[in-house]
């Protein structure tokens, strides 16, 4: 099943690395970045929780998840495939909403799908195995231009748009990937058949909006403690991240190339050392996902993650120091430590609080602690990025590493593992 999550990923890792530079392409000015990143957050809160309920309650022949995966799928490699001949910003602003759109619908079912396989022993391994799997599909999305040109393809040869040729080709090598990796998954490994009484249980009530509106209000309402407060980690730790995300390229080519155009080659040459430093977090985050199972598993969930999301803090503070490439690596180190963990070992803390006859929607609830800080960044950046920032991206990453160390002190705060499992029971 994880061999699909490799093709999601993939997906998600190609916007992480590729929407801003080609917004930039297409004539967007710094500050409004965050706003045409804002399809993301918001498919996820309207999206996520939606499927996680009718998912839940969903039943068919090839299973209550696996419809949702199909679906999600397909509308992802279209758009993919369509992205970088985007001619104009506001179809490739377009095109993301519709992406983000189907990423959500096959996501949450996906993360639902471990619990449902998975006992408490064993969620761990299988939450940070989809964390590995992250890594490893986003250290090739990363690294695909890089790849390109070291193939022999020219990093400078663009399309009548601006938009490199080498980023096309990743993003169609994306499209085939999405599609493909999820239906072999489906296929080689189907869900778990329901038992008679729980079809029976999920068809007391036929699916409709006001069930899954009633649904979603009473999950609410009955939300575990754990789940409340690992909110506030949450808010710090993905409003860090969507910093980083946005601006990184940016930073570094003010930083290794004195450039904030994004028509020089200096600019597609920071795209192109983005890629490289993304690819080698990303396996960071590959290895350290399956070392720290072990660890999890020993000392719980819980400091892990206040340590590897504090790495990440630190890496961030540094990385507007680096003056070369060589420098731009080290700090990578605690990048791929953070995201590691912030996607295996929230969902590990989470899983162990939740009944599980709730998994989907409490699932898709989470996403909305991820989507709403996203959203806050989004709207926020913009007012402050020029007053406040000085018009400068170096310094939005010192902002994200501030994030990070307030998330890992969060983190902290929340009840043991112990704690957790008993108000779980």
């Amino acid at each position: 099943m994880n061999l699909g999550f490799l093709g999601l990923q993939f997906s998600f890792g190609l916007q992480q690395s590729n929407m801003g530079p080609i917004y930039s392409y297409l004539g967007a000015d710094e500050a409004s970045l965050p706003l045409l990143w804002l399809a993301g957050p918001m498919t996820g809160l309207l999206i996520q929780p939606i499927i996680g309920a009718l998912s839940d309650r969903t039943v068919t022949r090839i299973g209550r998840r696996t419809p949702y995966f199909l679906i999600g799928a397909i509308l992802c490699s279209l758009c993919l495939f369509a992205m970088p001949y985007s001619r104009a910003l506001w179809v490739a602003a377009s095109l993301l909403w519709v992406l983000d759109a189907a990423n959500n619908v096959t996501m949450e079912p996906y993360r639902a799908y471990v619990s449902d396989r998975l006992d408490t022993s064993q969620r761990p391994l299988g939450f940070l195995t989809q964390s590995a799997f992250t890594g490893l599909a986003q250290t090739l999305s990363y690294l695909a231009p890089s790849l390109l040109v070291w193939w022999g393809l020219s990093p400078d040869a663009l399309d009548p748009s601006g938009i490199p040729v080498i980023t096309r080709i990743a993003f169609i090598v994306g499209a085939v990937l999405s599609l493909s990796t999820i239906l072999w998954s489906v296929l080689r490994v189907p869900e778990l058949p329901l038992t008679p009484q729980e079809i029976a249980a999920m068809q007391t009530e036929a699916l409709s909006a006001r069930t899954t509106w009633r649904d979603l209000r009473q999950a609410v309402v009955d939300m575990p403690a754990p789940m409340r407060q690992l909110a506030v980690a949450m808010l710090f730790q993905w409003y860090a991240m969507f910093c980083y995300w946005q601006f990184v390229a940016f930073a570094i080519a003010r930083s290794l190339f004195d450039t904030s155009d994004p028509a020089s080659a200096g600019f597609r040459q920071a795209v192109l050392v983005n890629g490289q430093i993304g690819g080698l977090y990303n396996f960071i985050a590959f290895v350290a996902a399956f070392a720290m199972v072990p660890i999890a598993r020993r000392i719980g969930a819980r400091p892990v993650h206040a340590f590897s999301v504090a790495a990440s803090g630190v890496a961030m503070l540094a990385l507007p120091w680096c003056r070369s490439e060589t420098m731009l690596f080290m700090p990578m180190i605690g990048i791929g430590l953070g995201w590691a963990s912030m996607m295996g070992n929230p969902y590990v803390i989470l899983a162990d609080s939740i009944p599980p006859e709730r998994t989907g929607i409490y699932m898709g609830i989470f996403n909305m602690f991820i989507v709403i800080p996203m959203m806050i960044e989004s709207l926020t950046m913009p007012l402050i990025y020029r007053p406040l920032l000085d018009g400068d991206p170096r310094n939005v990453l010192m902002l994200g590493g501030v994030m990070m160390i307030l998330a890992a002190l969060a983190t902290l705060a929340i009840r043991e593992q112990r704690a957790i499992r008993r108000a779980s029971a």
